[in-house]
C-alpha cells in the first residue's frame, strides 16, 4: 500500500492511504484547511521533495513540514513541523535520507541519517537526528540529489564544501567509502 499526498488549492496536504502499490493515472486531489486563521504565504507552497523515508514542504512564509514515514513504514506516517531555526528557511535540498535547509542568515542545518558523515559530522559520533543540528554558517547555496548520501555547501566568496558518500570519488578525493 502507498501513501499518498493531496493538496490543492489550500496547500494543506492530506494523507490517503492507496492500493495498489502505484498510481497509474492522475487522481484528483482532497483538500483539509488545518487553520483558518493562516495568510496567504502560510498556505502557498514554495517548493517540494521527497526522500527515501519523507516529503517535505517548503511554504512561502519559511515555514517546512514533513510528512515522516516511520523508518520506511508506510502503515505509520505522520506530520512533523521541522522546528523553528532562527531564521525562515529559504531553501531546501534532500539526500537519500536526509535534509538540508538553508536559512535567510544562511545557515545550514541538516535532519536525518548521518550514516556517511552526510550531515558534516564524523558518522562514529552522531549516527542520526530528528532535530535540526547547525552544520555551517555563511552559506549561499546548498546542492544535493535525490538519491545521494552526500552535499555540497557554497559559501558566499564562492568556495566549495563537499561531506558524506564518497566511494566513487564524487567529492573529489579519490575512491573511499567515508569522508
Amino acid at each position: 500500500m502507498n501513501d499518498c499526498l493531496f493538496f490543492g488549492s489550500n496547500q494543506n496536504p492530506i494523507l490517503i492511504k492507496n492500493e495498489p502499490n502505484k498510481i497509474t493515472k492522475p487522481i484528483q486531489f482532497k483538500f483539509e484547511n488545518e487553520n483558518e486563521n493562516e495568510n496567504e504565504n502560510e498556505k502557498q507552497i514554495k517548493q517540494i521533495l521527497s526522500n527515501k523515508f519523507s516529503i517535505i514542504f517548503l511554504f512561502k512564509n519559511g515555514k517546512a513540514i514533513e510528512y515522516l514515514s516511520e523508518k520506511g513504514s508506510k502503515q505509520n506516517t505522520e506530520k512533523i513541523q521541522i522546528e523553528n531555526i532562527q531564521k525562515v528557511t529559504v531553501d531546501i535540498v534532500s539526500g537519500w535520507d536526509s535534509i538540508y535547509l538553508l536559512t535567510s542568515n544562511q545557515n545550514v542545518y541538516g535532519i536525518g541519517s548521518n550514516e556517511y558523515g552526510q550531515l558534516g559530522f564524523d558518522s562514529e559520533t552522531l549516527k542520526e537526528t530528528e532535530k535540526p543540528i547547525l552544520m555551517m554558517k555563511n552559506v549561499s547555496k546548498i546542492f544535493s540529489g535525490n538519491s545521494s548520501n552526500h552535499v555540497f555547501l557554497l559559501n558566499s566568496n564562492q568556495e566549495l564544501f563537499g561531506c558524506g558518500y564518497k566511494s566513487y570519488g564524487q567529492l573529489g578525493l579519490g575512491e573511499s567509502r567515508k569522508k
